[in-house]
């Protein structure tokens, strides 16, 4: 009980809310997408090409650093940001309802691309928000309610998506879904600003080069390039899995739409919501390193349980055991791999150094993703799940080196690092 008291503050209601605002796209240009294009008859080459749509995930940390330079003039720093996006993010998802994949598929590319590019601008300055807000003892827990508030809104995304589509149409559903991005609006007029750090970039030039100086200073270069490979193999695994797996789960597994929408994500949210409280928990027990590694483990061995659905077909207690241990694994490995991810940013360019890691962990999935299928044609769908696992043991291997405890410290610690002008030079 004591462990858990770190959930009960106002602010962890408003990341849950903060957290759905950026769930909310990434299944409408993902997953949902995916079941759209599966259901107008798109083919699975076209479907997995569509994993390009999102490269603005993997790319956000170019246009990053004009976050951290500009202030809008209004609502700070960081809520200035987060509700323009928001709103743009209204109006793209709403002309997605006006769109058919089969008479207008570049035009839906193209506004899929727009709402993929204003989704990870949004998800930018919501790393750099909770970065910044939350205290080093808060940030297992904090990302927990994060990702539980993101999975809640993926768990919304695809079960009305999926459930709906015998009722009502395509259009209809994107309109809802836009609806509810408007809602979010009000948890960040809510939620409080974070006081402005010292040694911000001073221009836009300086904005460019400073979060990496600023990193490389601080943590060595050593170091450097031990926490940007983690960051890049943690979850490359799963990452590339996702690319294919619900087009698996209709055409491999053979289930129905409506099937996937009532367990696949059903089930999603109660592994999702159990694991991010034994994230927050364990975190703070046992410590970051042990659980990214134990967590890292439980993530890679769920992709076996869908190699094990594969060849057994349609087996429901199989798949009911693959999604709720696949989302209770990956709440865990997430809530810990991102507040590892936090305790190396600093204050003053958090929203630059976060979109470089988190830009870095995706590209497992955007840049290898159309590569899905052909991994698929060549050892079939219980090879590809048994290829995804084995993607996970770099990302394990450096879990045990870069959070090891004789990294902590002053050189590693966003808190020290706001204390320092790095543009002086040192002593």
């Amino acid at each position: 009980m004591q462990a858990l008291a770190v959930f009960q503050s106002r602010r962890m209601g408003l990341l849950f809310i903060l957290g759905f605002a950026s769930g909310l796209p990434l299944y409408l240009t993902s997953q949902t997408l995916q079941a759209w294009l599966t259901d107008a008859g798109i083919p699975n080459s076209r479907i997995a090409a569509l994993s390009l749509v999102g490269l603005a995930y993997t790319l956000k940390f170019l246009w990053a650093p004009l976050l951290d330079r500009f202030a809008l003039p209004y609502l700070g720093r960081r809520r200035g940001w987060i509700i323009t996006f928001q709103v743009g993010l209204v109006v793209a998802i709403g002309l997605m309802s006006l769109l058919d994949p089969v008479a207008d598929p570049e035009l839906l590319v193209a506004v899929a691309i727009a709402v993929a590019f204003l989704s990870a601008s949004q998800d930018v300055v919501l790393d750099a928000y909770n970065a910044d807000v939350l205290a080093p003892e808060e940030r297992a827990a904090g990302a927990a309610v994060y990702v539980l508030g993101y999975r809640t809104a993926m768990v919304v995304t695809g079960t009305l998506a999926l459930l709906l589509t015998a009722h009502v149409s395509w259009s209809a559903i994107y309109v809802t879904m836009a609806a509810l991005m408007a809602a979010c609006i009000a948890g960040t007029l809510l939620a409080e600003e974070p006081p402005v750090p010292q040694g911000r970039p001073r221009s836009l030039v300086e904005s460019l080069y400073l979060p990496f100086l600023e990193l490389w200073r601080r943590l060595g270069p050593r170091r450097v390039a031990l926490v940007l490979a983690f960051t890049a193999l943690y979850k490359a695994g799963d990452y590339f899995a996702q690319a294919l797996v619900i087009t698996f789960l209709v055409r491999g597994a053979q289930f129905e739409l409506q099937e996937i929408g009532a367990i696949y994500q059903a089930l999603g949210f109660v592994g999702t919501a159990l694991g991010g409280l034994a994230a927050g928990s364990l975190v703070a027990k046992l410590g970051l390193r042990r659980m990214l590694i134990v967590f890292g483990l439980l993530q890679a061995s769920t992709n076996l349980l869908y190699a094990l659905l594969a060849v057994t077909g349609k087996s429901f207690p199989v798949f009911c055991t693959a999604v709720l241990v696949d989302n209770l694994a990956n709440a865990m490995g997430t809530a810990a791999f991102v507040a590892f991810l936090m305790s190396v940013c600093s204050p003053a360019v958090s929203a630059t150094q976060f979109a470089l890691l988190t830009s870095l962990s995706s590209v497992g999935q955007r840049l290898f993703g159309p590569l899905a299928a052909n991994v698929v044609d060549a050892v079939d769908w219980s090879g590809f799940f048994l290829v995804t696992a084995a993607l996970a043991i770099p990302g394990l291997v450096l879990a045990a080196v870069v959070a090891r405890p004789d990294s902590a410290g002053p050189r590693s610690s966003a808190e020290g690092a706001a204390k320092v002008d790095v543009r002086s030079e040192p002593r």
